[in-house]
């Protein structure tokens, strides 16, 4: 009798951890920055307070510096499922979809307050894409605003002239070929060597991809030219998202609230202290000049111009709601 009663005890136990295990889901999670970047900080705080609000029911595993997937592949990973949740960096798709590279118009929204006016009024339109395409947007985070770098001096889009510019998305690229400069496709991962290797002399990008790729270490000259404030979003795939109880949903969206507020205001923080070490390391870090900034304000109009031809009756309706806003 005693015997019976230690087994039915031993498969309660059992069936109790067997139950446990199952109620455990696990979420991969690719990026494409380096594990020190902020977004990459952020992303391993949320996934730390998923982890702890879901009562360890949802464990987030983070795979930062495209270790998991590629910078443009990560968007169809977690459309298809390969995995659960992802980060992209919007501007890469916009040949899908014009509205995913509104933030990556130059000179539309130029600070921190007028890209979060900008968000606000894309959002519920990448919810509508987002959810037709199968995902499930969680957050988004502004980088620090765009600048210009070079190995040489920069006086005017004229100097922009021939050089190995480095570009990363479609919009990157373009004004490339509008101040008739040589468009090289490099993702973050692959900077630092393509720099090493002279592939590219010359970029548009922020105080931080600056100093994660040591920028200063090949490039002499920043110009602070606050052209655009690209944001990266934080995915999940739909089915993985519906499958959680709505407890862990609350959890991850409560998450993912912190996450967007946090990464805005760290976002920040980085640009002033990103740029004080470009300087400490030698580089030159410049406004722009009036002639330079006169000439990049006329590659945003000619771009917007295109964009709104693009986007058609959507794009204006954005720009129209965020001009109100």
């Amino acid at each position: 009798m005693k015997r019976r009663a230690l087994h039915l005890s031993l498969l309660a136990g059992l069936l109790a951890l067997s139950g446990f295990v199952s109620a455990q889901t696990k979420w991969d999670l690719p990026a494409a920055y380096p594990a020190s970047n902020f977004h990459s900080l952020n992303l391993a705080q949320f996934a730390t307070d998923v982890d702890k609000a879901s009562g360890g029911k949802l464990k987030i595993t983070v795979h930062a510096n495209a270790s998991l997937f590629k910078a443009p592949e990560i968007k169809r990973a977690v459309q298809g499922g390969q995995a659960q949740a992802g980060e992209i960096l919007l501007a890469n798709f916009s040949n899908e979809w014009p509205i995913y590279a509104a933030d990556g118009l130059p000179f539309l929204a130029d600070s921190y307050d007028e890209g979060m006016k900008l968000y606000k009024a894309q959002k519920p339109l990448m919810e509508k894409k987002l959810a037709e395409q199968g995902m499930v947007l969680l957050y988004s985070v502004a980088w620090p605003p765009q600048g210009i770098y070079s190995k040489k001096p920069l006086n005017s889009a004229a100097d922009l002239k021939g050089i190995k510019w480095r570009s990363y998305s479609p919009s990157t690229a373009r004004i490339a070929e509008l101040v008739g400069a040589q468009p090289v496709t490099v993702q973050a991962a692959e900077f630092t060597q393509a720099l090493a290797t002279g592939v590219v002399e010359s970029t548009m990008t922020s105080g931080a991809t600056g100093v994660d790729s040591k920028l200063y270490e090949h490039l002499k000259y920043y110009y602070d030219v606050q052209a655009w404030l690209p944001k990266n979003a934080v995915i999940a795939n739909k089915k993985a998202f519906d499958a959680l109880d709505k407890p862990t949903q609350d959890a991850v969206m409560k998450a993912a609230a912190e996450a967007e507020s946090r990464g805005w205001s760290e976002s920040r923080k980085v640009n002033d202290t990103t740029l004080a070490t470009l300087k400490a390391n030698g580089m030159t870090v410049t406004a722009p000049s009036a002639q330079l900034k006169a000439d990049m304000a006329k590659v945003g109009d000619t771009m917007l111009k295109e964009w709104l031809e693009k986007s058609g009756a959507e794009g204006k309706a954005l720009v129209d709601a965020y001009n109100k806003k």
